[in-house]
């Protein structure tokens, strides 16, 4: 998001060249900077013991296609929403998607295969066989880039064989 005015006293913020972050929207009033951090969101590859992926389909997203669980990380939240516990878990990697302005965290996490709890927010959430969950992401998509990474590592410490 592009901020143009102070949000403490409202003056309009000029480019001031701030260490190694380079030319940053600044009040001279406030002696304040105003950084464009990207909102903070998780991406998740859910595997279980019969190595079986969690998709979800959210059709106010995709019609066609299934995703990763994903969302974004608010003010007061500490459970994850699918209702599934997580045994471990493996910081994969981070993308940033411009046109959004997210910092997506990109994780591996391992739980018991469960029964989920639907949010409303979710239309359909499955349990899907790796080869099969391929077919189902968006080529191209960011949570492809992640599935792709995360089953790398499964592979190479060999939790999978397909």
């Amino acid at each position: 998001m592009d901020i143009n005015f102070c949000q403490i006293c409202g003056e309009k913020l000029i480019l001031k060249e701030i260490g190694d972050e380079g030319m940053i929207p600044y009040c001279e009033a406030c002696s304040k900077p105003y950084f464009n951090s990207p909102a903070p969101c998780v991406l998740v590859v859910v595997i279980n013991e019969y190595n079986e992926v969690a998709l979800l389909k959210q059709d106010y997203v995709s019609t066609i296609h299934w995703g990763l669980i994903a969302g974004f990380i608010t003010e007061g939240e500490n459970a994850e929403e699918t209702g599934l516990n997580i045994r471990s878990l493996q910081y994969i990697s981070s993308f940033h998607q411009s046109p959004r302005n997210l910092l997506m965290l990109g994780y591996l996490a391992f739980v018991k295969k469960s029964e989920f709890i639907k949010s409303c927010e979710v239309d359909q959430i499955n349990w899907f066989l790796i080869k099969d969950a391929y077919l189902k992401i968006r080529e191209g998509s960011i949570a492809e880039q992640l599935f792709d990474k995360a089953i790398k590592r499964l592979k190479e410490n060999q939790h999978i064989n397909e």
